[in-house]
């Protein structure tokens, strides 16, 4: 793979669309336990919600490295690994980015074993770990805008 530009335009829709997402998410009764599960709604939104906004997060890590570096990966987790060797990411935002990549595992492969309370405890205390990376990845691009192709 050649490196080549980061689309801007590619990173800033991902991350409206996860804007979006954790807005949704936060719409949501999260006050207490018992009104998030006053109607079954909440918990399918809340895990739709929350699952999209990893994946589009982790397709901004895997478009950085792909562009950027000419690096591809098979695997989520590895996403962080690679933004942590190319400096994108710290080692503690590679670790929370590797978690969460562990997590959006566990939503889709073994969502059977997500509770309803796990679920509305990571929308009601978490969602600021994924605002966390996206401002990481944000300031990374401002500091490298030879990196960034800004066509629209």
């Amino acid at each position: 793979m050649t490196p080549g530009y980061i689309s801007e335009q590619i990173v800033t829709d991902r991350m409206a669309l996860i804007a979006g997402w954790l807005r949704d998410i936060r719409a949501l009764p999260l006050s207490d336990y018992q009104a998030f599960l006053s109607d079954r709604r909440n918990v399918g939104m809340a895990e739709s919600c929350l699952r999209r906004s990893l994946e589009a997060l982790l397709d901004i890590g895997r478009h950085i490295l792909a562009k950027g570096y000419g690096i591809g990966v098979a695997e989520y987790k590895e996403i962080a690994r690679r933004l942590q060797e190319q400096a994108v990411l710290s080692v503690s935002e590679a670790a929370l980015m590797s978690t969460l990549a562990g997590y959006r595992n566990r939503l889709v492969h073994f969502y059977q074993e997500v509770t309803d309370e796990e679920l509305y405890r990571i929308c009601s205390t978490q969602l600021g770990d994924m605002e966390t990376l996206l401002a990481a990845i944000l300031a990374w691009m401002k500091a490298h805008p030879e990196m960034i192709d800004q066509a629209l």
